[in-house]
């Protein structure tokens, strides 16, 4: 955000008119959104703080009844946040227990104008005690730019933090937006245009990106008349022996998303279980690895799906390791993975970039010990490394799963409600991501896309959701994007 502002003053817009925009916002926010009453900004002595001050001056001139409490002397105040405190000509105290808990009594809405995105270190005990009893009032709270005392760098709590019922900030999100904890603390978020102009995303060039199918719209595969079944590409999925709903779940939603052909590959003991499967579902038996290498010795099987219930054993590193030879795009979900977790460097050899990982918390702590095990960076840079130290793309998965390439290229997706946390739900996520594949989308491309698809099949279901609804939810998503 720093550098937004400093190329937004570039282009002429000065930072104290960026502010004066902030506060406009924000004011239009609160008024639009509360009923008019008594109103409290809690301020401090940086730029979020002078924007609280902007925010004071304007409802006041509104008739609202305003008054500011400052965490420390005005004089501490310097450049546009000093400017913007002496244009305030109200009430203004200074911040302690006992005068908040005085003057919040009564009132209809508290502003949150402490920190900002400034904050990088834990709250202090003074401060901690106004935070929770803000918390404990009950009164709703506007927080600027993002609550005070989260990290807008990684979304964790400094200590304590504001637990905002709306949080107003400017230009684009920022991650403390976007990963829990601090989503959670957020609230309603609002990203509101203060004058900074598009062009300057242009020269920043961000490496993070919020996912949209104004992401991959563009790139995705969408039926054409000339298509036939083997143009879609043919998906083969691994299944295990005894959690075959695992294998099912994935094949059923790789070939709702539009995948060709789909073939369950199993041993002969559980092969009978996979052929009750969809009518449209292929199998075939394979015994050994023998077997396996003549079934993948089809060309025109073009991706291949391995870890769903396969089992964690020797058996299944080789499978996955077999698989990887033929240079073809993998996704190693589940138990793929966690075959690896004693020697993870075995596999990263194997890995190449068209290759995609999909660990929950717990895998990926098993198969990147070491990134995972890092307490100061955020989820963001634990995955931009992972997928360099495997060579491919990983999705971390999560309520703010994460997907990166080894290029640091990353996107957060936002759009997974908390129903997703079920049993199988990774397996249909599994499953889209190789029909997305199978029909020619890149693997990055189609991590990104397949994340937001299952996540908005899962809010269009509800309550009440099991994974085995989310395969027919699909067409409905789809439906969707395409208008």
């Amino acid at each position: 955000m720093y550098r937004a502002d400093f190329l937004a003053s570039k282009n002429g817009i000065s930072s104290y008119q960026l502010m004066r925009n902030a506060g406009k916002r924000i004011a239009r926010e609160i008024i639009k959104k509360h009923q008019k009453g008594r109103v409290l900004i809690l301020c401090g002595r940086g730029n979020n703080g002078g924007d609280g001050f902007v925010v004071a001056r304007l409802l006041s001139a509104r008739g609202w009844p305003v008054q500011v409490g400052i965490l420390k002397s005005l004089k501490k105040m310097k450049d546009d946040a000093l400017r913007a405190s002496e244009e305030w000509e109200g009430v203004t105290f200074e911040l302690s227990l006992p005068q908040l808990k005085k003057r919040i009594n009564g009132c209809s809405v508290v502003v949150d104008a402490l920190f900002g995105i400034g904050l990088n270190r834990p709250v202090k005990e003074n401060i901690k005690g106004l935070i929770n009893a803000i918390n404990k009032s009950e009164i709703p709270c506007v927080s600027i730019d993002i609550p005070s005392g989260v990290d807008a760098d990684s979304g964790k709590i400094l200590g304590t933090a504001i637990k905002a019922n709306e949080t107003i900030s400017f230009f684009r999100p920022k991650l403390g937006h976007i990963l829990f904890p601090g989503r959670e603390y957020s609230g309603n978020l609002i990203i509101s245009d203060i004058g900074i102009p598009d062009s300057v995303i242009q020269k920043i060039k961000p490496t993070i990106f919020l996912n949209s199918p104004k992401l991959w719209n563009k790139k995705f595969p969408w039926p054409s008349y000339q298509d036939h079944k083997y143009s879609r590409g043919h998906a083969l999925v691994m299944g295990g022996e005894e959690m075959t709903g695992a294998a099912r779940l994935a094949a059923r939603a790789c070939l709702r998303i539009g995948s060709g052909l789909v073939t369950i590959a199993a041993n002969k003991s559980s092969s009978k279980i996979y052929k009750m499967e969809m009518p449209e579902i292929l199998s075939v038996t394979v015994d050994s690895l023998h077997d396996l290498k003549k079934i993948i010795s089809d060309k025109r099987k073009n991706v291949f799906l391995v870890g769903p219930g396969i089992g964690v054993s020797r058996l299944s590193s080789k499978k996955v390791l077999l698989l990887l030879s033929k240079k073809r795009p993998c996704v190693l979900d589940a138990d793929a993975i966690s075959a690896f977790k004693d020697s993870p460097k075995k596999l990263f050899k194997s890995v190449f970039p068209r290759c995609v990982l999909t660990p929950h918390e717990g895998e990926f702590a098993r198969l990147f010990p070491k990134i995972a095990k890092r307490k100061n960076i955020n989820k963001v840079a634990k995955c931009v490394l992972a997928a360099f130290d495997a060579n491919g793309v990983v999705l971390l998965k999560g309520s703010d799963t994460v997907i990166s390439r080894p290029d640091g290229l990353s996107v957060v997706n936002c759009n997974a409600p908390p129903t997703l946390a079920t049993a199988g739900s990774g397996d249909v996520l599994a499953g889209i991501i190789t029909g997305l594949i199978a029909q020619g989308m890149n693997s990055f491309d189609a991590s990104v896309s397949g994340a937001w698809i299952h996540g908005e099949a899962a809010k269009l279901f509800g309550p009440g959701l099991v994974a085995d609804d989310l395969p027919n939810l699909i067409p409905l998503v789809l439906k969707k994007i395409d208008g």
